[in-house]
């Protein structure tokens, strides 16, 4: 029998049933003391795979929306339970306030609006970020203080990334030796500081294929492809850095909260960057908007006497499969009309791996990378329903949840408050090899050539070297 990792006797309610909750729902079934009649399942497609019913577990073909989510959802939880919010186009705010009423845990792995929300002409581009949906989010736990735990933004990244950051800056602490651990929000960022990071990426590079070729009109991907195109079409998003000279010409500024971060007026899709992981070396990656990079960003400022004196500058830097490259281009070249066609790699993927981490750049050691390197063989023989990319979110998820269970009154908090030893101890078993691996790499790396655009050789952790030019 597996081990279980929480005590836990309420009831699940999963919100949506794509890649994601398909891939956690054998690890639910696992490592928490569940049985099939005590979760269901409200989606708005059907499930085609029939996973649902082959555990024996109730599932609701229902689109929640503004309308009815309330006379859908309330009948199914009580206090004590766990939603599972791992749908598209369904509020978290609006689920979060639900939960909070019947005194149920709450998960997601990102703040979702209603439909509409991430593409809506009629709001601002700071209005449609990712950064107001946190400030919304974190308003409404400083609104109320305590409560059940929310867990916002808890998957691979947002989520276990956070961890790995954490891991990250004791491993270089390490090795510059320092040895001083440490235990608040302030500590951790003075240890940044002291380390001298500049620049953090969320840097994934994920080569999983298939010999069946994207076609003509047709979006494939590994994960959501709702999702990837939701978060693909609104604004580049980072966190930005106090180290920074050159602001960029389509930025645009936050006019409250904590103004960690910024925004370009360009879809992320539309924005490339250079990164570096170990096993593929330098590469160019989207600046797709995430979470992590505003949380981490503020999470990692340090303020003396009311200014801030140290932030670094924090983002994505995403090259997906292969197929999802050309998806993405052919989508851009459509004026980011969405092909009609969608296809979800999983049982189809041949070889490949899924390369996932996060890059420390500043220390003069060099960069230091530090995450998950797991191939589609290794997450077939862990839990089935996944390939690479699905089973470190589901990692993610299943930490959280089991976190969250044994922390049930903490109110809305994100990755960065949660015990990041507890998160990794918990995911580590379904995340391949974790490695740690410095490079000598930087972004002015053979950059000589005569048609190069214009670059700050004094110091190459500017965000202007590292965005590629359009």
């Amino acid at each position: 029998m597996e081990k279980k990792l929480a005590n836990f006797t309420g009831n699940i309610v999963f919100v949506g049933f794509g890649s994601i909750a398909k891939g956690v729902l054998p690890l639910f079934l696992r490592h928490l003391p569940v049985t099939p009649d005590r979760i269901k399942v409200v989606a708005a497609d059907p499930d085609h795979e029939k996973i649902a019913e082959k555990y024996g577990i109730e599932y609701r073909e229902i689109r929640l929306t503004q309308e009815n989510y309330r006379s859908i959802l309330d009948p199914l939880l009580k206090r004590g339970d766990f939603l599972v919010n791992l749908s598209v186009f369904v509020s978290s705010l609006a689920l979060i306030g639900l939960c909070r009423e019947k005194e149920a845990l709450y998960i997601d792995t990102s703040i979702e609006p209603w439909e509409g929300g991430y593409t809506d002409t009629g709001s601002s581009a700071s209005e449609r970020s990712n950064y107001a949906l946190r400030e919304e989010a974190l308003a409404l736990g400083r609104s109320i203080k305590g409560g059940p735990t929310a867990i916002v933004c808890q998957g691979a990244n947002p989520g276990l990334v956070s961890g790995f950051l954490k891991q990250a800056l004791l491993d270089v602490a390490r090795d510059n030796g320092i040895t001083d651990r440490p235990t608040t929000k302030e500590e951790w960022a003075n240890l940044a500081r002291q380390l001298g990071i500049k620049t953090i990426h969320v840097a994934e590079r994920d080569t999983q294929n298939t010999s069946v070729r994207k076609k003509r009109n047709e979006f494939v991907n590994t994960w959501s492809i709702d999702g990837f195109i939701g978060e693909g079409l609104q604004p580049a998003e980072l966190g930005w850095g106090t180290h920074e000279k050159h602001w960029p010409s389509d930025a645009g500024e936050h006019e409250s909260g904590c103004k960690a971060a910024i925004y370009l007026n360009t879809p992320g899709a539309g924005v490339k960057v250079r990164s570096w992981t170990p096993l593929e070396g330098a590469y160019h990656g989207f600046l797709i908007t995430h979470s992590e990079s505003i949380s981490i960003a503020d999470y990692l400022t340090v303020r003396e006497n009311g200014k801030i004196v140290y932030r670094p500058t924090v983002h994505y830097a995403y090259h997906p499969c292969d197929d999802a490259v050309l998806s993405m281009h052919e989508l851009a070249g459509k004026n980011w009309q969405e092909q009609p066609v969608k296809r979800l790699m999983r049982d189809e993927i041949e070889e490949g791996h899924d390369e996932l981490g996060v890059l420390l750049m500043g220390n003069e050691k060099g960069v230091y990378w530090l995450g998950s390197h797991l191939t589609i063989d290794q997450a077939r023989e862990s839990t089935p329903h996944n390939n690479a990319t699905s089973l470190q979110v589901a990692a993610g998820v299943l930490a959280g949840v089991i976190w969250a269970i044994d922390n049930p009154d903490m109110g809305v908090i994100e990755p960065d408050d949660i015990d990041h030893e507890r998160m990794l101890e918990i995911a580590r078993p379904f995340l391949g090899e974790i490695v740690g691996s410095y490079g000598k790499w930087t972004p002015l790396e053979n950059r000589n050539w005569p048609f190069e655009e214009d670059i700050d050789k004094s110091d190459p952790w500017q965000f202007k070297n590292i965005r590629v030019a359009s």
